[in-house]
């Protein structure tokens, strides 16, 4: 068992890293691409991703 708070299997860790990319896309859309690009949201959920996916 990794870091997510429930049991999970190779799905559902993809499942959140989905839902995690969607998310942040959305709230740097809301308030932070006045400020920096969208690619830096796209770096920042890459890397969640992987991470969630690898040891979540």
């Amino acid at each position: 068992m990794g870091f997510l708070p429930f049991k999970n299997t190779i799905g559902d860790r993809i499942f959140v890293s989905v839902v995690s990319f969607i998310g942040i896309h959305l709230l740097w859309m809301r308030f932070v691409e006045t400020l920096f690009p969208l690619w830096g949201a796209t770096v920042i959920s890459v890397i969640l991703g992987f991470v969630i996916i690898k040891w979540g």
